[in-house]
């Protein structure tokens, strides 16, 4: 019986062609226009595509287009020192951290020299503001305060092209499905990254002091027990363009307590290193978030309830301990 050979697969055939393309033309005409997720899938084919499909300037040109805070000096200079570089800011902060276990058999890392915060907001899809800040973490006020960090300067304002109209319910909506933001926290002593934010908005309302327009985004840090908040402020006169005033990330707890400084970095770490990158849709965002106001909620019912009964019981002890020594004086 003669031997017959089996026609050569597609897969094999398509590498037979890829090799025989100078590494060159693959990298210029074809790598560089792919996105991430069909790069990452090229790299699988063979072994010259993985080489080619990890170089660095090409995770560098998605990294960039994608963070343009990124193209920052400093930022550029802690990625140089990343293992991976790029490619491996791209895996840490793509897509943003979903959650982690507070619970691990390992002992917590020290805490770093600084971490690299790295702020991209968007209008409408395309980027309006970057900036990189320096977080020095070892200072003792830091530490035993409150975790917030702003991105803007005092008195910087980020222009919009929205206008401020009188039908509230409406813009505030247009507001919450333009702005976007991307909040990357590098930890230049642990080699890792974590993006903190979630990109589409959970919430947007009006502060019920202030009056100013609040967006919120949230990303849940520890499964129901933390999140990381970042709130947008914007002002503006009805007629006339929204601005944003402020853009600042806070840490806090179901409890409603605003994670210190220590407590922040040291979860931060932990999600950097164990935490779930999961892309949710807009929806479960939005769920998730008012799940864990809920929970706030509750917990800060509970802690009045007690509080008005610990109340109670120390009025009537005190009532009790002066009717007391009303007796034994004879009244």
């Amino acid at each position: 019986m003669p031997h017959t050979t089996s026609p050569p697969s597609e897969k094999t055939q398509n590498t037979s062609i890829l090799a025989a393309l100078h590494s060159d033309i693959i990298h210029a005409h074809i790598l560089k226009r792919l996105d991430a997720a069909t790069l990452a899938s090229a790299a699988s084919v063979s072994s010259l595509m993985h080489r080619l499909c990890t170089q660095e300037d090409l995770w560098r040109q998605i990294c960039t287009a994608t963070w343009p805070s990124l193209r920052d000096p400093i930022a550029r200079r802690v990625v140089s020192t990343i293992p991976g570089g790029h490619r491996s800011i791209y895996s840490d902060a793509f897509p943003s951290l979903h959650h982690f276990s507070l619970h691990s058999a390992r002992p917590p890392p020290p805490p770093p020299e600084e971490l690299i915060s790295a702020v991209d907001i968007y209008y409408e899809g395309r980027p309006v503001f970057s900036r990189v800040k320096r977080i020095e973490t070892q200072k003792d006020w830091f530490l035993s305060s409150p975790l917030w960090v702003d991105a803007l300067e005092p008195n910087e304002m980020i222009p919009t092209t929205l206008k401020f109209t009188r039908k509230e319910e409406k813009w505030l909506k247009q507001l919450e499905e333009s702005l976007s933001v991307s909040w990357i926290m590098v930890d230049p002593t642990g080699k890792r990254a974590a993006n903190v934010s979630s990109r589409r908005a959970v919430l947007a309302r009006r502060n019920w002091l202030t009056r100013e327009v609040e967006v919120l985004y949230a990303a849940e840090m520890a499964r129901e027990r933390v999140q990381c908040v970042v709130k947008i402020t914007c002002g503006g006169k009805v007629g006339g363009e929204v601005h944003v005033r402020e853009v600042n990330l806070v840490m806090e707890d179901t409890e409603g307590r605003q994670l210190s400084g220590k407590e922040g970095v040291a979860i931060l770490q932990r999600g950097m290193e164990c935490g779930v990158r999961k892309r949710v849709d807009a929806v479960r965002e939005k769920e998730r978030f008012q799940k864990f106001t809920c929970l706030m909620k509750e917990s800060r019912e509970r802690k009045f309830r007690w509080e008005k009964a610990r109340d109670l019981l120390s009025t009537l002890f005190a009532l009790l301990a002066c009717l007391f020594f009303c007796f034994l004086a004879g009244f």
